[in-house]
C-alpha cells in the first residue's frame, strides 16, 4: 500500500489549502494518507547562527523523516504576499540543511488555491520552479481560483473545465506514483 503525505502549506487552522490537499489525496484508492499540520512543526526561525549553536531542531528532523518514508507527496500552497507562507518557508529552510535531497525525488502533486481569481498561482509557480528543478519525475501542478465558488467538500471541484485540468494533473501524479 502506497503512503502519501499531504499538507496545506499554511499555518491556518481552517486552511482551504489543507482541505484541498486532503481532497486530492482522497481520489487515490488503496493508499495510506498521512495529513500533516504545519503547526505541529513550529520551530525557531532558521538562521545559520542558530543552526551552529543548537543544531537542527527535532521537529525538522521528524518532518524530514516523514517525507523520506513516504511514496508520494501532495502539497497545496497558500500565498502570503505572492510567496510561501512563513510557516512553510521556515520548515523548508530547516529541512534543506539536513540534506540537499529535500523531497527525495518522490512523485509529487503541487496545488494551490485561494479566494482570489488567480488561486495563489504566483506561489505555485515559484514552488514548481524550485521543487521541479532536477527532480526525477515531471511534477504536475494545478491552481484552483475562487475556492468557495469552485469547490465544496461534497462535490469537489464544481467547475467542469477546472475539474478536467485538475484531473490531468492528478492523473500524472497517480501515474508517477505507480512507477
Amino acid at each position: 500500500m502506497k503512503k502519501i503525505v499531504v499538507f496545506g502549506a499554511s499555518s491556518s487552522r481552517n486552511s482551504i489549502n489543507k482541505t484541498f490537499s486532503i481532497f486530492a489525496s482522497q481520489q487515490i484508492d488503496n493508499c495510506e494518507i498521512r495529513v500533516l499540520d504545519l503547526n505541529d512543526f513550529e520551530m525557531p526561525i532558521y538562521s545559520e547562527d542558530r543552526e551552529k549553536e543548537s543544531g537542527v531542531p527535532k521537529k525538522a528532523l521528524n518532518f524530514y523523516n516523514i517525507l523520506k518514508k513516504c511514496d508520494g507527496i501532495i502539497i497545496s500552497f497558500a500565498e502570503h504576499n505572492g510567496s510561501y507562507t512563513s510557516a512553510f518557508k521556515n520548515i523548508y529552510d530547516w529541512i534543506s540543511v539536513i540534506d540537499k535531497i529535500v523531497w527525495w525525488n518522490k512523485p509529487m502533486l503541487l496545488l494551490s488555491t485561494s479566494e482570489g481569481n488567480r488561486g495563489a498561482a504566483s506561489v505555485l509557480n515559484a514552488a514548481y520552479e524550485r521543487i521541479s528543478f532536477d527532480h526525477k519525475f515531471k511534477i504536475p501542478k494545478f491552481s484552483l481560483p475562487n475556492f468557495s465558488k469552485n469547490f465544496n467538500i461534497h462535490d469537489g471541484i464544481k467547475n467542469p473545465d477546472l475539474n478536467k485540468i485538475f484531473l490531468e494533473a492528478f492523473n500524472l501524479f497517480k501515474l508517477n506514483l505507480g512507477k
